[in-house]
């Protein structure tokens, strides 16, 4: 098997000593069955960031790119294994959180904006 994106084993690198799809994960109540959950809510984050870094904005792609080799070893998965998460199982985590969760958090202070470093407002307004 081969694929074009080794850039992402190096994204995958900084990810997981950033843990930036653990900690957004965190922030998002799950409301599938536990016992059903065949990809966490930390993995398809991850996979979906790592698709957009690599050029892959438009979710479509997920049903290529889960078969590929690389992504899946950036996600911790042997090329021979399981596929990643699909299209459709994507679309669904980017329509589950709410603008609570995204916002204010859960209330027990899990919000998706505390996980923005503090400059990085400022350095946006800048330009």
């Amino acid at each position: 098997m081969l694929s074009s994106n080794s850039g992402v084993l190096a994204l995958a690198e900084v990810e997981k000593r950033l843990r930036v799809a653990e900690r957004l994960a965190r922030c998002i109540d799950d409301p599938r069955c536990p016992d059903q959950v065949v990809h966490s809510l930390a993995d398809m984050i991850g996979f979906r960031m790592k698709m957009i870094a690599a050029g892959y904005e438009d979710g479509n792609d997920a049903n290529r790119l889960r078969r590929d080799p690389v992504f899946k070893m950036a996600q911790d998965a042997l090329p021979s294994g399981r596929d990643l998460a699909s299209k459709s199982t994507l679309c669904r985590l980017e329509n589950l959180p709410g603008v609570r969760e995204l916002v204010d958090g859960t209330g027990d202070g899990r919000s998706l904006l505390r996980l923005v470093p503090a400059g990085a407002e400022a350095d946006r307004t800048r330009h």
